[in-house]
């Protein structure tokens, strides 16, 4: 744990290096959002490290609340003021937004309905993409809005975990060997039936994105890593940690569970270019399906996030 933190920031300075290359941003620009992008690296790290958590749960839940808030607010800061496009406005909304997340299970009970009204609130302001218009803009190549969206699922995730401290989700960044094979072999399921679907409902067909063996593999293993600690961690940790055990105890049947969040899971991709999309709610349904499956194999959202970043990196790979 000593030297996880310079290699993260070796490799998140590593990462920005290339990225500013390949998006022709200026050295100049790159350099004073990296501190920014650095510490929310840091935050959302830290999260996902249950020694680390630890620590910060010996506070009182009131105690842990203002460190979120401020955890919140600091990533903006830093960014703003190296673009030199500060606004107390911006600062106001974050911190505000970052107080009801943060206070919320210190007000409320836990209980379920409070629970499903704190996931509501935060998949409105996420969905309503309020936050991301708040951050500096330094380009249309770089886009800071990316902080504000990590910055709140981040803060959400601590409340539940460290504040709520709700258990049984086994979330983690790095899944278990066990884990890894479930994941793997519930896509290697899925594979087939998501694209004989897309096929007949018209929605893609094969189509190789092929820019060299390497600059191929980059951007598939980028997808990959991305998609598995980002969007498939907020996804499964959300829907499968939380909402699938909920209506699994709420009818009494695992199964029941598993299919009445999977169509949740596709309807909120209505959303998803254009209003309403039916097709892509469709194949997002009956993945959910699988992910669920992995996650009720293993007992653990490490597994459907392994599913869930294979469908998404083979999706953008082979059929986007």
């Amino acid at each position: 744990m000593l030297f996880a933190f310079p290699l993260l920031w070796a490799a998140g300075a590593v990462a920005a290096y290339f990225y500013a290359q390949d998006r022709g941003i200026p050295w100049t620009a790159a350099l004073a959002v990296l501190p920014a992008f650095l510490l929310e690296m840091s935050l959302y790290f830290t999260v996902g490290v249950e020694r680390l958590r630890f620590r910060l749960e010996k506070l009182p839940p009131a105690g842990v609340a203002v460190a979120l808030v401020l955890a919140a607010i600091a990533p903006y800061s830093l960014a703003a003021l190296a673009l030199r496009n500060f606004s107390w406005h911006s600062l106001g909304v974050i911190a505000a937004l970052a107080v009801v997340a943060a206070f919320w299970y210190v007000v409320f009970p836990h209980q379920t309905a409070v629970d499903i009204l704190f996931l509501i609130f935060i998949a409105a302001v996420w969905l309503s993409r309020a936050i991301p218009p708040l951050y500096p803009s330094a380009g249309d190549a770089l886009p800071l809005g990316a902080l504000g969206q990590l910055m709140w699922f981040r803060t959400g995730l601590f409340a539940i975990l460290s504040v709520r401290r709700m258990k049984n989700i086994g979330f983690g960044f790095w899944p278990a060997p066990r884990e890894w094979k479930i994941g793997a072999l519930y896509f290697l399921a899925l594979a087939p039936v998501v694209a004989v679907l897309g096929w007949l409902i018209h929605f893609a067909r094969p189509h190789l994105h092929y820019a060299g063996w390497q600059r191929t593999t980059l951007i598939g293993l980028a997808t990959f890593f991305g998609i598995l600690w980002v969007v498939a961690l907020a996804e499964e940790f959300f829907f499968r940690g939380m909402l699938q055990q909920w209506f699994a105890g709420w009818l009494h049947n695992d199964w029941a569970g598993l299919l009445v969040t999977s169509l949740l899971f596709g309807s909120v991709h209505l959303w998803y270019r254009p209003f309403p999309n039916w097709r892509i709610a469709a194949l997002a349904a009956v993945a959910g399906v699988f992910y669920g499956m992995a996650y009720r194999q293993a007992r653990s959202i490490r597994a459907s996030m392994v599913t869930h970043a294979l469908t998404v990196t083979a999706w953008r790979l082979f059929f986007s």
